[in-house]
């Protein structure tokens, strides 16, 4: 039965079996008690933004989203210090994050605790993860706090963790409908139904359908060879349906069961990167991703436990019908498998002492339609110990993590197999006699490994590579401070980090551009400041006026080899200085956010020459929301302008990004 689904699946029925799925699910649950149904009330608070952590994190919850003009979660993270975002232009190009110059790999993304995985290239998309069931979004530097977490969560350099919105229903409300439609620029429809159902006592369900579609077309300006001229971007148009269903336990706060079930089906074609008199391109890509996770949690006296479980199917198709080869095109199609469980416990020994055990299991297989290929499948099996120290102005928290790696193909030799152990330890220290004043450091040793592409692709694989080392020093100070009534608050945080990275993994390329050398040649070493600035005050007419300032200095410098003319040059595509500044004003019924972010020039080589260099830009976004309810249901109304002032810009060279543009969205609460 499961092959049979799994079949149906890779043959694009993924979204007729899942929307069955929720309309039999629907018409399965009853409600025969009636009830006494009370008129809504609405409760209005902000979220205070917690500074004081052992390490650098960053928030962002679903009430700021739409401050931010974020769409997907690119979008929503673009504005954290230190973040350096990839984007390749379009609704529906690649969108990766960077954080302090270590690159995508180095960044890992859970959701609910559990890890989004792809070791065929080791990169998320984030223009793939929707926003609508999203709660909360943190970004943590080196490593959450929490030690009773997979062992996945701390063999990284960085993690973004991404939480689910909990349905909150009782026995006077037990169903919440929530339907949305969002329309703007580049003909996007994207309409939005979901439905919370308490089950029972402790049982509730979450369903969500959204739809997209774009046309994807967007002018931009030609520059460089003396035409300036304006075209059309085009093959950008994007399709994709996403059924998501999760199922809640609670039995408390502490001890609860998550289930959750996600199709993801897309169909886009690729811009490809804009040629002199030839800005087209008919690449296309088609992604049918399945995933079914569960994560279950207890606490009970003086221990906690945590299980997680995940089977996800990838396919991925890649057509590009221009390409020159003896097929007269490239037509690669991909299967990854992965299967993952974990388990972790913790032990409060007394009130100061805590200690914890993680250990996750792994197994991801590759399959593709390329003649020759290796078929590799990954065992990886990590075991991470803890300890974390509670003291009245003191905090020390220290973690070895163990990863053993093997590989097995079917064609060749594989790589060898690694057995590694990554250090990190983490304090702070409070010297006042107040908590507002905070001083943190970390260091953390690890690794990212070779992806499946890195050592098997059939035209450019090592399988002698090296794990990519990262170094990671932090030295930072936190201020928190809440006023009276007028000031809610005023948060300040700076960290200063270096960062050194060993046997990076680099591209070179060959005798032709789809022809490329991987080869352990670099050495980085970088340097940077993250400063961080927020508050929140009252102003009259009722109404809260908030602002947030974000800046970084990354120093990232190439210091492989110095007789190398890229030798302590800056590495490609990092700026220097980044700024976001959020401002806006919040009242009852209406609210309106200014978005303001500058990116310093960059360089899209190693070697820093005029050549070579990608101009800076400002991007400046606008956006107003407005609330109502109409028979007691609860309505609300947004527009966003984005790049208002219509910049002209680029994240990666001869990809450019759309000029101004605009989104409106109504939503309806029952």
């Amino acid at each position: 039965m499961v092959t049979y689904y799994i079949e149906k699946l890779r043959a694009g029925y993924g979204p007729v079996i899942l929307i069955v799925f929720l309309v039999l699910s629907q018409k399965g649950i009853a409600q025969p008690d009636s009830v006494l149904q009370l008129n809504n009330v609405t409760v209005k608070g902000t979220f205070i933004h917690k500074v004081q952590t052992i390490i650098p994190s960053q928030t962002i919850h679903a009430t700021d989203f739409k401050k931010y003009t974020a769409y997907n979660m690119a979008d929503a993270i673009r504005h954290f210090s230190g973040v350096n975002i990839k984007d390749y232009g379009g609704i529906g190009g690649l969108k990766t994050v960077s954080v302090r110059s270590l690159g995508a790999n180095h960044t890992a993304v859970q959701y609910d605790g559990v890890p989004i995985t792809d070791w065929q290239n080791g990169q998320i998309d984030l223009g793939k993860i929707n926003l609508d069931n999203v709660h909360s979004v943190t970004l943590f530097n080196g490593q959450p706090a929490d030690i009773c977490i997979p062992a996945r969560s701390l063999a990284s350099a960085s993690l973004l963790m991404i939480n689910s919105a909990i349905p909150r229903l009782d026995s006077l409300r037990p169903t919440k409908i929530k339907v949305s439609l969002t329309s703007g620029s580049f003909g996007l429809v994207h309409p939005v139904v979901q439905l919370q159902q308490r089950l029972s006592e402790r049982w509730a369900l979450r369903l969500t359908s959204n739809y997209q579609q774009a046309h994807g077309r967007y002018r931009f300006r030609v520059q460089g060879d003396g035409s300036d001229s304006l075209v059309n971007r085009t093959n950008a148009a994007l399709s994709v349906i996403q059924q998501d269903a999760a199922f809640y336990w609670r039995k408390s706060d502490s001890t609860y069961l998550n289930i959750r079930v996600n199709y993801y089906h897309s169909d886009r074609g690729l811009p490809g990167a804009v040629v002199f008199y030839n800005p087209f391109t008919n690449q296309h890509l088609w992604n049918r991703d399945f995933f079914v996770q569960s994560s279950y949690r207890n606490k009970w006296k003086n221990w906690r436990l945590h299980f997680n479980g995940k089977y996800t199917l990838n396919y991925t198709r890649y057509l590009d019908p221009d390409y020159l080869n003896s097929a007269g095109k490239l037509d690669q199609r991909y299967y990854q498998q992965d299967y993952y469980t974990s388990a972790s416990i913790a032990w409060n020994y007394s009130p100061v002492i805590e200690v914890a055990y993680a250990s996750d299991v792994s197994l991801s297989t590759l399959h593709t339609s390329m003649y020759g290929f290796a078929y590799p499948q990954r065992w990886m099996w990590l075991n991470a110990i803890s300890a974390r120290m509670h003291l009245p102005k003191f905090d020390l928290q220290g973690t070895l993590l163990h990863t053993w790696m093997q590989d097995k193909v079917k064609l060749g030799t594989p790589a060898a197999d690694k057995s590694i152990w990554s250090p990190s330890i983490m304090a702070t220290y409070q010297p006042l006699s107040t908590s507002e004043f905070q001083i943190r450091a970390f260091y953390k040793n690890i690794f990212r490994s070779p992806t499946f592409n890195d050592l098997y692709y059939s035209r450019s694989g090592n399988r002698s590579l090296l794990p990519e080392w990262a170094t990671q020093y932090n030295l930072g100070i936190t201020w928190h401070k809440e006023f009276s009534k007028k000031v809610q608050y005023l948060d300040f945080t700076t960290d200063v980090y270096y960062n050194y990275v060993k046997d990076k993994i680099i591209a070179v390329p060959n005798k032709d551009l789809f022809s490329w050398t991987i080869l352990n040649l670099g050495e980085v070493d970088i340097r940077g400041i993250d400063l961080a600035l927020k508050t929140q005050v009252h102003v009259p007419w009722n109404t809260e006026a908030s602002a947030a300032v974000n800046y970084t200095f990354q120093e990232a410098l190439d210091i492989t080899d110095k007789n190398s003319s890229a030798y302590l040059n800056q590495i490609p595509y990092t700026p220097r200085h980044t700024l976001s500044i959020n401002a806006g004003l919040d009242h009852d019924k209406w609210s309106v956010f200014f978005n303001q972010s500058w990116t310093s020039h960059r360089y899209y080589l190693s070697e820093n020459l005029p050549e070579h260099y990608v101009a800076g830009f400002f991007v400046t976004d606008l956006s107003g929301q407005y609330r109502f309810n109409i028979a007691g249901k609860s309505l609300s109304t947004s527009l966003e302008i984005n790049n208002l002032l219509n910049a002209e810009y680029a994240f990666i060279r001869s990809f450019p990004m759309p000029g101004r543009s605009y989104r409106f969205s109504i939503q309806i609460s029952i």
